[in-house]
């Protein structure tokens, strides 16, 4: 029988759990060749947004007091109905909603519309002073953040219905490929960094690797079951909701999230 090798402190090591583990469920879809994975981490996790609330924003700068987070760079639309959607909920905004309406002090200089298209690249929210035209700034009456989102909850009505979708799916992500057998493979899990492109590692800062986003109520699979429904459908996430019930309340711990650990530093 060999010697079993010596232990020794990096063979340790790797009993360790890695500092940036997640978990991870799959299961078949019921109706169709799919199968879906979900980061168990992150929707456990108590993730929330702290826009106006500690949000250091996306720029290369910590900068909390411009209250950008992250709409710095605007919005990209996924298609035509998502840029008509939004155009919609836009003309029914006033100037005490929407710093730059066009009809309001802000807005009266700002030329070509709200929506503007690249060449060859998909359509954006156009940029006014540094930031997202639907994003009010500091200081207007109306308050800071999102003109879309604000009017929503005025009218009373859910802001993901009159926002970009990036917008209100931020920062769950889902992603489709299909595999050589015909199957799909839909991921969903956190926008991190590199999601953005080479860019997003330019980032001071970033909400899914910030401990101070992750001081929630409740899990994100909860308070953000309307956008999860809408991301992968009504029965997929009761699936989905029963087994993370189960995780929630049963005798397996639950792995925190890497930027919730103690100790753990998040990655620069």
């Amino acid at each position: 029988m060999p010697t079993p090798p010596p232990k020794t402190a990096a063979s340790k090591k790797w009993r360790l759990t890695p500092t940036d583990a997640h978990e991870w469920v799959s299961f078949e879809d019921p109706h169709e060749q799919r199968l879906w994975r979900f980061d168990v981490t992150f929707l456990l996790s108590r993730w929330r947004c702290i826009f106006g609330s500690g949000c250091q924003g996306v720029l290369t700068e910590p900068a909390p007091e411009m209250e950008q987070g992250c709409c710095s760079y605007g919005a990209h639309f996924v298609d035509e109905d998502d840029v008509q959607r939004v155009k919609a909920a836009a003309k029914s905004l006033t100037p005490e909603q929407w710093q730059f309406h066009p009809e309001g002090q802000g807005g009266g200089s700002v030329r070509g519309g709200a929506v503007r298209r690249t060449a060859g690249g998909p359509a954006v929210t156009r940029l006014v002073e540094g930031a997202c035209i639907f994003l009010n700034r500091p200081g207007f009456p109306g308050g800071a953040g999102c003109a879309l989102h604000r009017a929503a909850l005025d009218a009373g009505e859910r802001p993901m219905d009159w926002k970009p979708e990036v917008c209100w799916q931020l920062p769950l992500r889902r992603e489709d490929q299909t595999r050589e057998d015909g199957w799909v493979v839909s991921t969903l899990s956190q926008w991190d960094r590199e999601h953005w492109g080479a860019g997003g590692h330019d980032f001071a800062w970033w909400c899914t690797q910030a401990p101070e986003a992750f001081t929630g109520s409740e899990p994100v699979w909860r308070h953000m079951k309307d956008e999860l429904d809408a991301l992968v459908g009504a029965e997929v996430m009761d699936l989905l909701g029963a087994y993370l019930t189960v995780r929630e309340s049963g005798p397996n711990t639950v792995l925190p999230h890497p930027a919730a650990r103690p100790g753990t530093a998040a990655p620069a």
